[in-house]
């Protein structure tokens, strides 16, 4: 009997569902005898012992369903040594979790952090791969994530989508556009909307992102030079850019939430930007929050995506059986022209708490756009469609419940 306990952690992704279920369907296609133990809301399911086992048919149906089925939760790394409110270790919780399950390996689908915690149990002597997850895109050592290249392909086309108002509008409206992107430190996201320049007429664009210190000075100069040639503006910003000393724009503003990880919440770019054009320019402007759309678009899902997701859960079932542990799957790309990747083993703890940021030598000099070489980083990711089919008009997915621990399972 192999016996592997899986869960998600950290924040929602398109994909995450398309990647276990590689990983289950793997799992009872290769072996005569498996229990898959899915933990509920990511660590704090092996925290307190709360999972279920899942059959064959859980996993149907999840392929184009954005979200994942087992619930998620953000366990900040530096609160794992905190102790829990009866006074006992985290981590003794987990390792007591695991020993009990009598699990051969945990598969954990997580960001930075998550993999440092990951690659804690692995130092304390549990089997433990990794899944890279993170809608930022920001881990190291693997080309992609899974789920990125579904965001870059919503992205672009709402980028796209929202010049054809503007265009419209240009006349007689709004001439400058402001689209925030989701990225705290890397801009990967952002410069998605980039692939969206030259499908739409004549609107130009403006892609500001976190890796080039960001001047408000300079940014309402650039908007101005695109509207002394043309009617229209599109900006696609990043939330998290910043000035040269790394103070986030939108920190601007005298008080500020913070995370659970106690970071500034990142939100109110657009507006402020939005505010900027309208005093010192004087015309018509909006701006929008792209916000959680940009990870649970399903109907947007990219069809290398998905199949790239799947395909590093079957991977990852691979390695486990092998008996590898304390790796991360991750994808190497081989060639852009024909796109081809394949799926390789890299070191968990190389992975755990870093960030790769988007290449600097990927933004024109001015800062305010991408390259060619970042297109074709992109096009590959986000072609062909894995839409749900419609019915009555809107996308018919699978009616689904999340994954709940059984009752006399819970502590």
């Amino acid at each position: 009997m192999l016996r592997v306990g899986m869960l998600t952690s950290g924040g929602d992704c398109q994909a995450l569902n398309a990647a276990m279920r590689g990983v289950a369907k793997s799992l009872f296609n290769q072996c005569s005898e498996v229990e898959i133990y899915g933990f509920t809301d990511g660590y704090k399911g092996l925290i307190y012992g709360e999972y279920r086992l899942l059959k064959n048919d859980d996993f149907s149906g999840i392929l184009n369903i954005g979200g994942t089925i087992l619930g998620s939760s953000r366990m900040p790394f530096k609160y794992i040594g905190v102790p829990l409110e009866d006074g006992s270790d985290k981590i003794a919780r987990m390792i007591d979790t695991y020993k009990k399950l009598n699990l051969d390996c945990l598969v954990v689908l997580g960001g930075n952090g998550s993999h440092k915690t990951a690659n804690l149990l692995r130092e304390k002597g549990l089997n433990v791969l990794t899944l890279p997850k993170t809608i930022d895109n920001d881990l190291p050592l693997t080309d992609c994530c899974p789920g990125f290249g579904s965001v870059a392909k919503y992205i672009a086309v709402s980028t796209i989508e929202a010049s054809f108002d503007v265009r419209s509008m240009c006349r007689t409206s709004t001439r400058v556009f402001v689209l925030e992107v989701m990225g705290r430190h890397a801009g990967w996201l952002t410069a998605a909307a980039a692939l969206a320049e030259g499908k739409n007429g004549n609107v130009p664009y403006l892609v500001y992102l976190e890796e080039k210190p960001f001047s408000l000075d300079r940014f309402i100069d650039d908007v101005k030079e695109k509207l002394a040639s043309t009617n229209a503006v599109l900006v696609a910003v990043s939330e998290g850019v910043h000035d040269t000393e790394g103070r986030f724009l939108c920190e601007q503003e005298e008080s500020r939430e913070l995370d659970v990880f106690g970071h500034t919440k990142l939100s109110g770019t657009g507006k402020i930007l939005e505010e900027a054009v309208r005093a010192k320019i004087g015309c018509k402007v909006r701006s929008i929050e792209l916000n959680v759309m940009q990870r649970c678009a399903s109907h947007m899902a990219s069809k290398t995506d998905v199949d790239e997701s799947v395909k590093i859960g079957e991977e990852a079932v691979k390695a486990a059986v092998k008996g590898e542990t304390g790796k991360m799957m991750a994808f190497k790309r081989i060639s852009d022209r024909p796109y081809f990747s394949e799926i390789v083993t890299v070191d968990a703890k190389e992975v755990a708490n870093k960030e790769r940021l988007f290449p600097k030598e990927w933004i024109n000099n001015q800062g305010n756009n991408v390259t060619a070489f970042a297109l074709d980083y992109f096009l590959p990711l986000i072609q062909g469609e894995s839409a749900p089919p419609f019915a009555n008009g809107t996308p018919r997915y699978a009616k689904l419940k999340r994954i709940k621990p059984e009752p006399k399972l819970c502590k």
